[in-house]
């Protein structure tokens, strides 16, 4: 199975952030091969919307994403759409939640889990 570059490298189609590498890798530990899967569906209140997963199985064509020992997967569909994008994790007075900080986003809702490309 092929694996993508380090999320630290410039060519990586999505990059994981630090504090997302961190994060994960806490709520992964106890989950021995578990992995973040981050797709991409249509609806939400601007067209499509983020989904996050916890996944054991990792189909062949997913693009896989480590960094520290955290994985985050993307299927192909949903690498379309997130092309050049960083997996953030936020801890803010909103809460705690993980971001994707989409360059190809024209429009996003508030929650930021909703976007427009």
């Amino acid at each position: 199975m092929d694996h993508a570059p380090s999320s630290t490298s410039d060519s990586a189609p999505v990059s994981m952030s630090a504090s997302a590498a961190r994060r994960l890798t806490k709520i992964l530990s106890a989950d021995a091969g578990a992995a973040l899967r981050i797709s991409v569906k249509g609806g939400g209140c601007s067209g499509f919307q983020y989904a996050f997963d916890i996944e054991k199985g990792r189909a062949e064509d997913d693009l896989v994403i480590e960094r520290d020992g955290a994985v985050i997967l993307v299927d192909p569909v949903s690498l379309e759409y997130m092309k050049g994008s960083e997996v953030d994790f936020v801890d803010d007075l909103m809460g705690q939640s993980f971001k994707v900080k989409n360059p190809n986003a024209v429009a996003s809702c508030g929650c930021g889990v909703s976007f427009t490309v």
